[in-house]
C-alpha cells in the first residue's frame, strides 16, 4: 500500500483514537482530514458530527449528519443524529421532523426513544415523553439517564406512583454520574422520599470531580427541608467556587430563596429580578415571579406584588399552553361535581353494618386550600394516636372505584353491596400503606382540602369517620390562593382569576353545606382566627371531639414539621414557625384589587360572622 493511499486510513484511525480518548478538537482535526480525502466515506462523517456535538457546535454538526443521510439515506441512526443535534440547537419541530423519518426508517432502539423524549421534554409535552420514554425503559431498565428522564416526566404530568416507581432501587443503579443522582434525589425529594433524597445527593457530592450542580441541589433539599443555617453556608461555599458562574439563573434564583427565607427581602428580590433578566422565556418566568411576588408583599409594595402576581398568572397560562394544553383550553373549572347532589331516598338505604368502627376510620380534615389546613394536620400528626401522610388523592382514588361499579353517584350509592364496599375500603387501605405505617392503634389523618367536594364519598365508606372542616376569612383564602404557585393544572387554573376564584370558593361551599345537612357527617368547624388565637383551647376541643386524650405534643406543630422534614404543600416554609396571627387580615393589603368579590363570597361572610 502507498503513503498516499493508506493516508485517509492514517487520519481514519487518528480521528476514532481521539474521539474514545475525549479529545474531540483533535478528533474534529483528524476527522475534517479524512472527509476532505474520501467524502464519500461514511466514517469520517460520523467521527466529525460527533466531535463538533461534543463540542455544543449543534449546527455544524448537523451538516455532518446531514451528509452521512446523503450517502445513506435509508440508515435510520443517521436521521436520529440530525434529530438529536437539532433538538439540541433549541430547533424541536425540525428535530421531531428527524426523528419522524428515523422511525418511519424503523429506528426503534432505546436510544432513539430517549433522544425522542427528550425533545417532547424540551417542548414541554410532557405526556408524549411519557409515552416513549416508557419503551426506552423497558428496552434499557439499567441506564439511569433514561430511567430518570421517565419519572421526571411521569412527575410533570403528576403520575407521582409511576415516577417513584421508576426511581425504585435507585441507590443500586450503575454509573450514575453526579449530576443525574443529583437531579434523581431532588425528584425524590419533591416525590416525598426525604431520607433517599438526601442521602442519593450526599453521595453524589463525594463524587470525584461532581458537577457544582450537585452542591446547588444540596442547597435545595435542604431549603426544601427547612434547614436554612446548613443551606446559607453550603451557598456560600458555593458562590466562592469558580465553577459557580456555570449554574445561572438557577443558582441566582436560589439567592433569592435563601434570602427570602431569612428575611432579607430587598436582597431576594435583586435576585430573582436578575433571574428574570436570565430567563427570558415567557413560559417559564412565573418560577420566579411568584417568589418575586412574595417578598414585594413583605416589603409593603403592595402594587407592584399585585402586577407582579399577575404576570405570573400569564405566564403559568402560557405554561400550561405547552404542558397541559386541554387545561388551558377549558380555562377557569366550573368544579361540575358541585352539580350533582345525594338523593334523600337512596341515603335512607345506606347500611351502616358492615362499615368500619370510629377506630378504624381515618380523620378526614377538609376545606378550601390554604385555609389552615397544614397547621391542623401537624397538630394532630404530633398525636401518638394519629399518623398523618403528605395529601394525597386517595380519597379521590375511592371515588372513581365506586365509578367503576356502575353506579350513579352520588344519587344511586344504595346500590353498592357490602363485598363492593369492602373491596374499594380495602384499595383505599393499601394506597395508603404505601405512605405512612399505622402502628396498633393509630388512626389516620387523611387531609386533601377538596375532599370538601366529595363528602358523600366520605359518608358511604367511612360512615363513622369524623371531619374536621376548617374555615378561614374567604378574602384572606382567595388572596392566598391568588398568591400560590400551584403545580396542578386544575388548582391553578382555578386561581388565575380572583373572580373566578371566589365563585369557586362560594360553590364549594355552598355544596358542602347542602350535602352536609342530607347527610349529617360527625364534624366540627375549626376557624383558623381563632384556631392562631386560642391554639391550646381550640386544639383540646379538637381532641375532645375525635375522642382522643389530651398531650401537650399537640402544642408543636412547628417542631412536628421539623421532625417530619419535608411538607408537600406551599405552606412548608411557614409551619415551622411558632403558631401566631400575621396571616390574618391580610388581604386588607389589597382591598381596592379584592372589592369585586366582595359580592360573591357576601353570602359565606354572613354565614361565619366575617366582616368585609
Amino acid at each position: 500500500m502507498s503513503a498516499q493511499s493508506s493516508e485517509p486510513l492514517l487520519s481514519h484511525e487518528r480521528a476514532t483514537t481521539a474521539l474514545d480518548a475525549g479529545d474531540f478538537p483533535s478528533a474534529e482535526t483528524h476527522a475534517r482530514e479524512f472527509t476532505a480525502l474520501d467524502p464519500q466515506h461514511p466514517g469520517g462523517w460520523a467521527v466529525l458530527g460527533t466531535a463538533l456535538h461534543a463540542q455544543g457546535r449543534f449546527a455544524e454538526a448537523e451538516q455532518a449528519f446531514l451528509e452521512l443521510t446523503r450517502l445513506a439515506p435509508q440508515e435510520p441512526m443517521y436521521w436520529m443524529n440530525v434529530g438529536t443535534a437539532r433538538r439540541c440547537a433549541g430547533r424541536l419541530d425540525e428535530a421531531l421532523a428527524a426523528f419522524a423519518t428515523a422511525a418511519t426508517l424503523g429506528a426503534d432502539s432505546a436510544d432513539f426513544h430517549f433522544n425522542l423524549g427528550l425533545a417532547h421534554i424540551d417542548r414541554r409535552d410532557f405526556e408524549s415523553a411519557v409515552a416513549v420514554l416508557a419503551k426506552a425503559v423497558a428496552q434499557a431498565p439499567q441506564d439511569p439517564e433514561i430511567r430518570f428522564r421517565y419519572a421526571y416526566a411521569c412527575y410533570e404530568t403528576l403520575r407521582t406512583d409511576e415516577a417513584l416507581e421508576a426511581l425504585k432501587g435507585w441507590e443500586r443503579f450503575p454509573d450514575a454520574g453526579s449530576e443525574t443522582n443529583a437531579n434523581a434525589g431532588f425528584l425524590l425529594l419533591k416525590l416525598g422520599e426525604v431520607a433517599r433524597a438526601e442521602t442519593i445527593v450526599r453521595a453524589a457530592a463525594r463524587q470525584p470531580g461532581a458537577d457544582p450542580l450537585v452542591a446547588l441541589t444540596l442547597v435545595q433539599v435542604l431549603e426544601r427541608t427547612n434547614r436554612i443555617g446548613e443551606a446559607r453556608r453550603l451557598l456560600d461555599q458555593l458562590d466562592a467556587s469558580p465553577s459557580a458562574s456555570q449554574l445561572g439563573a438557577e443558582l441566582t434564583a436560589t439567592r433569592g430563596e435563601i434570602a427570602q427565607r431569612e428575611d432579607r427581602h430587598e436582597e431576594a428580590c435583586a435576585a430573582y429580578r436578575q433571574a428574570l433578566h436570565d430567563s427570558p422565556d415567557p413560559s417559564t418566568q412565573h418560577l420566579h415571579l411568584y417568589p418575586l411576588a412574595k417578598s414585594l408583599d413583605a416589603l409593603g409594595q403592595y402594587e407592584e406584588a399585585w402586577s407582579t402576581l399577575q404576570a405570573a398568572h400569564r405566564s403559568q397560562l402560557e405554561h400550561f399552553r405547552l404542558t397541559a394544553p386541554v387545561w388551558a383550553a377549558r380555562g377557569s373549572p366550573t368544579l361540575g361535581i358541585t352539580q350533582f347532589s345525594a338523593d334523600p331516598d337512596d341515603i335512607a338505604g345506606w347500611s351502616k353494618d358492615d362499615a368500619p368502627p370510629l377506630e378504624q376510620s381515618p380523620v378526614f380534615i377538609v376545606a378550601f386550600p390554604r385555609s389552615g389546613t397544614t397547621l391542623l394536620e401537624l397538630s394532630l400528626d404530633a398525636h401518638p394516636a394519629l399518623a398523618s401522610m403528605d395529601e394525597q388523592p386517595f380519597l379521590q382514588n375511592a371515588l372513581d372505584d365506586i365509578l367503576e361499579q356502575g353506579v350513579e353517584y352520588p344519587r344511586r350509592l344504595a346500590a353498592l353491596s357490602a363485598q363492593q364496599l369492602r373491596d374499594i375500603r380495602e384499595r383505599y387501605w393499601q394506597r395508603v400503606e404505601r405512605k405512612v405505617r399505622l402502628s396498633a392503634g393509630q388512626r389516620l389523618v387523611d387531609k386533601n382540602p377538596l375532599n370538601l367536594l366529595r363528602l358523600p364519598a366520605i359518608r358511604r365508606l367511612f360512615p363513622r369517620s369524623p371531619v374536621l372542616l376548617a374555615i378561614r376569612h374567604p378574602c384572606d383564602v382567595i388572596l392566598s390562593c391568588y398568591q400560590q404557585h400551584f403545580r396542578a393544572p386544575d388548582v391553578a387554573m382555578l386561581c388565575m382569576d380572583v373572580k373566578a376564584l371566589a365563585t369557586g370558593y362560594r360553590r364549594a361551599f355552598d355544596f358542602w353545606y347542602e350535602q352536609h345537612a342530607l347527610l349529617g357527617p360527625p364534624s366540627l368547624e375549626v376557624r383558623y382566627e381563632t384556631l392562631v388565637a386560642g391554639f391550646e383551647q381550640q386544639m383540646r376541643a379538637i381532641a375532645s371531639f375525635l375522642q382522643l386524650p389530651w398531650t401537650d405534643a399537640m402544642l408543636q406543630p412547628g417542631k412536628q414539621a421539623h421532625d417530619r422534614g419535608f411538607i408537600s404543600t406551599p405552606s412548608y416554609s411557614q409551619v415551622v414557625q411558632p403558631v401566631n396571627s400575621k396571616s390574618v387580615g391580610k388581604w386588607r393589603r389589597y382591598e381596592k384589587q379584592l372589592a369585586g368579590i366582595i359580592p360573591i363570597v357576601q353570602p359565606c361572610l354572613q354565614r361565619w360572622g366575617y366582616e368585609a
